[in-house]
């Protein structure tokens, strides 16, 4: 049996995954959560075979996830399931180290042979996908990522220097980084443009 925790803040979607593995035969459903943390912790109790997560998630996206179970060394294959085909964001994905990366439009045995293969030790990557990643090279660093997500969530400098523990000239820093980097006119627009990216 291969044993799958599903990390998905959606809760139909999340019960439609287990239903849809389970009738395969080979699955069986270890446990599931509704954001990054309590995935993380799924993953450090149960042990499973595979995380099957996605990107957008409460309190840690699905690739802050795949990087933390990285850094861990746990012995866990990551599977990335996303609507979200854009090529920066498997670029960062293939960083964190995942073994899958997946769209949700795929049809549902797709999502059940590329489990068992990446189980088996492959890396199965929408090829789409694959061909674009890179193209397009990430410009941010890990901080002005950070910063620019909270500025493109409207949060202030202030707020944003509280909520990381930096200096507010240390944001404005980033954020002038960030903002002369993508060629864009205000820190909004460096978000828009980052997110269509991929980058966020």
């Amino acid at each position: 049996m291969i044993r799958v925790v599903i990390a998905e803040d959606q809760a139909m979607v999340r019960g439609a995954l287990a239903a849809l593995l389970v009738t395969e035969g080979d699955f069986e459903i270890a446990g599931d959560a509704p954001n990054g943390r309590d995935a993380l912790q799924l993953a450090l109790d149960l042990h499973p075979d595979v995380l099957l997560t996605d990107i957008e998630m409460p309190e840690l996206t699905g690739l802050e996830l795949a990087a933390e179970i990285k850094r861990r060394r746990l012995p866990i294959k990551v599977v990335i399931l996303t609507t979200f085909a854009r090529a920066g964001y498997l670029r960062r994905a293939l960083d964190a180290g995942v073994s899958g990366y997946l769209l949700k439009d795929a049809p549902a045995s797709t999502l059940a042979n590329a489990i068992r293969r990446i189980r088996g030790g492959a890396r199965v990557i929408d090829p789409e996908l694959a061909a674009e990643a890179w193209t397009e090279a990430d410009p941010l660093t890990d901080r002005e990522r950070q910063v620019l997500r909270f500025a493109g969530d409207g949060a202030s400098g202030a707020e944003i220097a509280e909520r990381l523990s930096l200096s507010e000239g240390t944001v404005r820093n980033y954020l002038s980084e960030a903002i002369s980097k993508l060629g864009a006119a205000n820190r909004t627009e460096a978000a828009r443009i980052a997110r269509q990216r991929g980058w966020l």
